[in-house]
């Protein structure tokens, strides 16, 4: 989809016209235009509709004889809408004009919000996140199934802002995309391999990539991620990615990604219904990997790393089993308890490589590591644990702004002591109660003396229904949140 801002109010030549109503009815110049090019079509609609410009209300109608567009959507400002409404709204209607066949979208904004042209950036933003699917492996997909808007044009009076402002944003959402994708993708395409590959591609970007085999883990004692994988045929990596877009010399903000490109659950084996979600158990990966392509495109002013560590956990005759003990990169042994909670092992090696190469001055690791988590907060914000209040207050303050929202649970040495264990360092359960606070928990044992935040995302990167600006399935939770969090935090 191709998007475009103009100075210039010009009535669409097909598809659909959407224009701002303000709350009362009130028709701002641009719906006073539109009025008058459709014979008052718009004030009759108003006056005999329910529809006053409430926020988040519309009224679609018909273009009357003599206009060239198909269709009005009339869209409630309300009192003046906020930056998340307009990213919704911009994803509504590009759904909507997927929903009607149009192969056109034209927005005419002169209302609802004192900085228009950052208005204008939003709606596009909202919009190219709405119209997001992923639809490569329909062979026989219905003329109706597929999106048909084309190009969207938003009319502004500061179009030229509008497109300054848009520009980074459009690499971000980029990012999302590539996210979406691979979180996306069936585990017999992306595996450890091809998502390493894919890792490699951001090298295009100016991305630094590095990867490390099973031969180069084991050397640097990496017992923890690599017993995850030893039950899959497929090898397992670990991919380092740097940007270095600040001062030379300074130390990086870190990201880290659980990247089990495909869950059993191991010996310790998953119910069967449901198992096939398991391919989005790399979604904390795909969060990273899609951030540092954000990070890239955009040309961020910052020193930046995604580590991710990729593994598939599969139950055959050399399979990790529950009663081993492992031996981490760290040096700390580890008794499997649940091969099942094999997420937080790959994460142990991978915070620790991460801490050890790049010494960063900030590290935060995103994974799909509890169902606990889902049955806590649901499916409306992350949980958000940290060993520093400030890192937390940031991650809080940048989830609210880009709409993905993060709620802190506790941590203390109550948690920690049901990780203890009879015959090593600690065990990788704590138990039922707590779930997703022990598994925090074990995951900073793994961290020095570094600001660090662990996000559970297991709710956040896989949408069960259609939302204004993310699909059913992948959503790419995490991207927009880290890119703002790097934005106000960072280059700031």
């Amino acid at each position: 989809m191709k998007i475009s801002f103009s100075e210039k109010m010009d009535l669409p030549k097909s598809g659909m016209l959407a224009i701002g109503i303000e709350e009362g009815g009130h028709l701002p110049p641009a719906a006073r235009t539109v009025d008058e090019a459709s014979g008052g079509a718009v004030s009759r609609a108003l006056a005999g509709n329910r529809f006053n410009g409430k926020k988040g209300d519309s009224l679609t109608l018909v273009a009357p004889a003599g206009m060239e567009c198909a269709r009005i959507v009339l869209f409630g400002v309300g009192k003046g809408l906020q930056q998340l409404d307009w990213l919704s709204l911009g994803g509504k209607l590009v759904k909507a004009g997927n929903g009607a066949g149009d192969k056109q979208v034209a927005i005419l904004l002169d209302c609802g919000a004192e900085d228009l042209a950052a208005a204008a950036s939003d709606m596009a933003e909202g919009a190219m996140l709405g119209a997001y699917r992923f639809d490569k492996y329909f062979t026989k997909q219905k003329a109706d199934e597929k999106p048909s808007v084309k190009t969207l044009s938003v009319h502004v009076a500061a179009a030229a802002d509008a497109r300054k402002a848009f520009k980074p944003r459009a690499a971000v959402v980029d990012g999302v995309y590539l996210t979406r994708d691979v979180v996306s993708e069936p585990p017999n395409v992306i595996y450890p391999e091809t998502l390493a590959n894919v890792c490699k591609e951001l090298e295009e970007l100016g991305v630094k990539v590095d990867i490390l085999n099973e031969k180069k883990m084991a050397k640097l004692g990496m017992g923890a991620l690599l017993g995850v994988g030893q039950g899959s045929v497929r090898e397992s990596f670990l991919v380092s990615m740097r940007w270095d877009g600040g001062a030379k010399n300074k130390a990086p903000v870190a990201f880290v990604g659980k990247g089990v490109t495909f869950d059993t659950g191991g010996i310790s084996l998953k119910p069967g219904p449901g198992m096939e979600e398991m391919k989005w158990d790399m979604g904390g990966s795909g969060t990273v990997i899609g951030l540092m392509k954000a990070l890239a495109g955009r040309k961020a002013k910052v020193n930046a790393v995604g580590v991710v560590g990729l593994v598939e956990n599969m139950p055959d005759g050399n399979a990790q089993r529950p009663g081993d003990v492992v031996t981490s990169m760290s040096g700390q042994t580890i008794e499997i308890h649940n091969t099942d909670a094999e997420g937080r092992l790959v994460l142990a090696d991978a915070l620790w490589y991460t801490q050890q190469e790049f010494k960063p001055k900030a590290i935060i690791d995103l994974a799909t590591l509890t169902g606990a988590i889902i049955i806590s907060l649901g499916h409306e914000h992350a949980g958000l644990f940290a060993n520093d209040d400030a890192l937390a207050e940031q991650l809080s303050v940048a989830g609210k702004a880009s709409g993905e929202e993060v709620w802190r649970l506790p941590m203390g040495d109550a948690y920690d002591k049901l990780l203890t264990s009879d015959c090593a360092d600690m065990k990788n359960i704590g138990g039922r109660a707590a779930g997703s606070i022990t598994a925090a928990q074990f995951l900073q044992r793994f961290i020095k003396d570094t600001p660090w935040a662990h996000l559970d995302i297991a709710g956040m990167a896989w949408g069960s229904k259609d939302k204004p600006t993310s699909p059913k399935g992948a959503t790419g939770y995490g991207v927009r949140l880290l890119d703002r969090y790097v934005s106000d935090v960072h280059e700031a």
